[in-house]
């Protein structure tokens, strides 16, 4: 009775759109393809597999101690299934370094090799879910305040190895998958007070990302991502936004938007068509800064409507990838995975469902009148009743009663850890 009354509030939705001239069955198809790449250190904070007892260093921290986090390969890959059974739709799964199957043995940084993740990609295939990847310049003995900005020779030599060694890694999950694996480098490189040799760590850092992005691989993509600071390196950060758009626009290389990584005033979506003009691509990494970089779960708040709803109406789509970005410890994290990811398809959703080209039409024309009201009047269409049957057509739980299954998973499974 329940998936009829889904159907029947779709129909009516499916009309409506039709009346503004939007096809809602080509936007589902379209919602189809739109895969979002779930990061795996949602599922224990951050913590990684490597067997040390050290916190997070390198600019992040998580907070809450919420019981049941993943403590090893194969609860976390349970959680991820889990969560993804909840969510409509076919998703990647977005890996960092310290994520390798290490077996209790210690493997410094600059001795990783795809033998540490080949059981990620024998999972991978196993369950058609395609991977993405991460190095990892934080939490390590050598991360300090610099890495790859580091004015010491072998300090840069380690992770320029680290990061070579996970390009290796990222195109042979890419070769696996027979799909390029999208692998990020991001380092925290900054310090805490007033710098005077920005210049010479922006000149080391650059020469050393020359050294890692020297070889060409088939199966892989990078990208390079900014931060404005991080936590004890609030003064000043090598890698910002200025630095990598240049940097990215030289080398015709992705871009990585990180939705926490700039002011809190500064609007992401903005970058959108001004970065598509210079580089091939972008990665989004979506959260919820509620203060800066906090990293809170993403919702359909209004910063990540307005990103999705620019990547449509540049005709973005088939240029930009999507993956999330946010550790909250405080509370369950399966339901963090499916809260976050729900909220990113509903942004995209009702940003397909906007009448784009009848709003260009407007504005070409200066009917900024027509314009606004039309904006304002889709925040009314019923976009939910077409999500409701996304979800149907998907097999999986449609509107809040995900919440009882996750209630039970966390009282058989992740409360018993």
């Amino acid at each position: 009775m329940f998936d009829k009354k889904v159907t029947e509030s779709y129909n009516i939705a499916k009309e409506r759109y039709a009346s503004i001239g939007v096809d809602t069955e080509k936007v589902l198809k379209q919602m189809q393809d739109f895969h979002l790449s779930m990061h795996c250190w949602q599922a224990d904070d951050v913590t990684g597999f490597e067997p040390h007892d050290g916190g997070l260093t390198g600019g992040i921290q998580c907070n809450g101690n919420y019981p049941g986090a993943a403590r090893n390969v194969d609860e976390l890959r349970q959680d991820v299934l889990y969560a993804m059974s909840l969510i409509p739709g076919k998703h990647r799964l977005n890996l960092h370094e310290i994520y390798g199957e290490f077996n209790g043995k210690f493997v410094d940084r600059d001795e990783v090799t795809v033998e540490h993740f080949q059981g990620w990609i024998d999972w991978g295939l196993q369950n058609d879910i395609k991977l993405d990847f991460n190095s990892t310049s934080f939490s390590h003995p050598k991360s300090g305040d610099l890495s790859l900005a580091n004015p010491d020779p072998e300090i840069r030599k380690f992770w320029i190895e680290h990061s070579r060694r996970c390009r290796e890694i990222a195109n042979a999950m890419g070769e696996a998958q027979q799909d390029p694996c999208i692998m990020n480098t991001w380092v925290h490189d900054g310090s805490k007070d007033i710098t005077v040799n920005r210049y010479m760590y922006r000149k080391l850092l650059k020469e050393s990302l020359d050294q890692i992005f020297e070889k060409p691989y088939k199966w892989m993509k990078d990208s390079v991502e900014s931060k404005v600071f991080g936590i004890g390196l609030e003064s000043y950060t090598a890698g910002s936004n200025d630095f990598y758009t240049a940097y990215a626009t030289r080398r015709d290389m992705m871009i990585t938007l990180d939705t926490g990584h700039f002011h809190p005033t500064e609007s992401v979506a903005d970058k959108v068509s001004s970065m598509l003009l210079f580089v091939p691509e972008l990665m989004l990494h979506v959260s919820r800064p509620i203060r800066w970089d906090s990293d809170h779960v993403t919702i359909m708040d209004d910063s990540t409507l307005d990103l999705f709803s620019e990547i449509v109406r540049a005709g973005g789509l088939d240029r930009v990838h999507y993956g999330l970005d946010y550790f909250d410890g405080t509370l369950n994290r399966i339901g963090a995975y499916v809260i976050g990811s729900r909220a990113a398809q509903k942004c995209m959703i009702r940003a397909l469902l906007e009448p784009t080209e009848m709003l260009r039409k407007y504005e070409l024309e200066g009917k900024y009148f027509q314009r606004l009201a039309f904006l304002e009047e889709c925040k009314n269409m019923p976009w939910n009743a077409v999500y409701d049957e996304f979800c149907l057509r998907n097999n999986v739980p449609v509107g809040e009663s995900y919440i009882p299954m996750v209630e039970k998973y966390e009282s058989e499974v992740t409360s018993r850890r």
